[in-house]
């Protein structure tokens, strides 16, 4: 055996910075995949490593980014921590040689996404960018589909979350934070066509803080497409809310629903949905639309294949261009 297929068949050593809730997850899903060996977490804080230990046995974890480089020996990483870190932790990576995934979106501005371009190969394949839904296994079908069928009419996207976190989360925006989503997987389906018209709208609560945000883009290749995102859900509903995407062409359409996934449970007190997203992480079986994305994330690392489309630093700048362009429309 070739000393290059020995590498290619040998388990990524791949690093977690970031122990929120999806960097939690990151972390338990590459501890359980083959393609990964999980050698390394980084927290702001001691008690956030200790909080995952018994879930990570032999993990080794740091406070300090520069020492986690040195002495981990990660070949690759996940960044999964606040977006204000994620350019000046990615360049660090970068510059060290490492090759990463970034979880969405880039950064807080496109100046500071644009920042990253001197470290970014041409082909992005030392930065593939993190975003589930183009993972999703009835997203990728659907694009199948879509593909085989025809040209696109119209597509229809909505992304509602809970009203609460307007309170919990002030300032964030539905356009950045859940509409971004959508935007990925209508760039995937338009093959990430510019388009030629957009525009905006938001609505507000009494106390001024954005909780809708409406958008229409439309292509010179013929699609409309219409967005909606918003904190209106209540207590009631699913505590992630739901989304919905819909398609429409010459003589066929097609609806995806994935969240929350059909499983529904009842006790005295409230309804549960425990698969809120196709995640599952598990120590009986790794599963869903993360663990797809890393194990193309191996994959990418390995030089197997390419970033997809929809993951590369350059389809990341062409979202947030679209973004921004968007959040003028609304506040003009």
């Amino acid at each position: 055996m070739t000393e290059r297929s020995d590498i290619t068949n040998r388990p990524v050593r791949v690093g977690v910075i970031g122990l929120g809730r999806f960097g939690r997850l990151h972390a338990l899903t590459l501890a359980r995949l083959a393609e990964a060996e999980l050698v390394a977490v980084v927290a702001r804080r001691e008690a956030s490593l200790q909080a995952v230990a018994a879930e990570l046995p032999g993990v080794r974890g740091w406070t300090n980014l520069a020492k986690a480089i040195v002495e981990s020996d990660a070949e690759a990483w996940v960044v999964a921590c606040s977006t204000a870190q994620h350019v000046p932790v990615t360049r660090e990576l970068l510059e060290a040689g490492r090759k990463v995934l970034l979880e969405k979106p880039i950064a807080e501005s496109l100046a500071q996404a644009q920042s990253l371009l001197p470290w970014v190969r041409p082909d992005s394949s030392n930065l593939m960018l993190g975003h589930i839904v183009l993972f999703n296994t009835e997203f990728r079908q659907l694009r199948d589909e879509a593909a085989r069928r025809g040209p696109l009419d119209y597509i229809d996207c909505v992304r509602h979350r809970p009203a609460s976190i307007v309170e919990k989360f002030p300032g964030e925006n539905p356009l950045f934070a859940t509409m971004v989503h959508d935007l990925y997987a209508v760039q995937v389906l338009v093959n990430r066509e510019e388009p030629r018209h957009f525009s905006a709208q938001y609505h507000r609560t009494r106390a001024g803080e954005i909780h809708l945000a409406l958008a229409q883009l439309q292509w010179n290749s013929g699609p409309l497409a219409a967005f909606a995102a918003s904190y209106l859900t209540p207590d009631g509903m699913p505590p992630r809310g739901f989304d919905r995407l819909e398609l429409f062409g010459a003589g066929w359409s097609a609806r995806m629903q994935p969240n929350p996934r059909p499983l529904e449970i009842w006790d005295q007190n409230r309804a549960h949905w425990p698969l809120a997203l196709e995640i599952r992480a598990a120590h009986d079986g790794t599963v869903g639309m993360m663990a797809e994305e890393l194990r193309t994330f191996c994959r990418v690392v390995r030089g197997l294949e390419p970033v997809p489309v929809g993951a590369t630093f350059h389809d990341g700048l062409q979202v947030q261009r679209w973004m921004d362009t968007l959040d003028r429309c609304a506040t003009q």
